[in-house]
């Protein structure tokens, strides 16, 4: 199975969304997961709010550093932020800068959250396409 990591600079907002969304519709596609280069302590209150606006529940989700998830055992990571990963990272990379809506209102979080989710459907067909071989022709 495909395995995506999500990565933002606390693992509180923007990548927790990412792994919602990745969990919600990419089921059967890929295991997602999400980590922060600096975890804060929680996952902030407006992410899980407008997550659940989605129908999305992010449950006992909770900020984890990039150690706990083992980076290189993803075949793709993606990299919300415009910070660099650590240089030891070997997995592949893709930077899919999205803004940091800490501390910002409620409707920059839904468009953040809306960014990302477009983002993860992309994601989904392209891996998808990848992993799916056409049947061959009839006899």
């Amino acid at each position: 199975m495909f395995r995506i990591l999500f990565v933002c600079l606390g693992n509180s907002c923007r990548s927790q969304m990412a792994e919602g969304f990745a969990r919600a519709y990419g089921n059967g596609v890929w295991e997602a997961e999400s980590a922060g280069m600096m975890p804060a302590t929680i996952v902030a209150p407006l992410t899980r709010q407008v997550m659940s606006e989605k129908g999305i529940d992010l449950g006992d989700q909770f900020p984890k550093p990039l150690a706990w998830v083992r980076p290189d055992s993803f075949d793709l990571i993606v990299n919300l932020t415009d910070l660099l990963l650590p240089p030891e990272i070997t997995a592949p990379v893709r930077i899919s800068e999205v803004r940091d809506p800490i501390g910002a209102s409620e409707k920059v979080y839904r468009q953040v959250r809306d960014e990302i989710e477009r983002l993860v459907l992309r994601l989904v067909e392209e891996v998808r396409s990848r992993t799916t071989t056409p049947a061959p022709p009839p006899d």
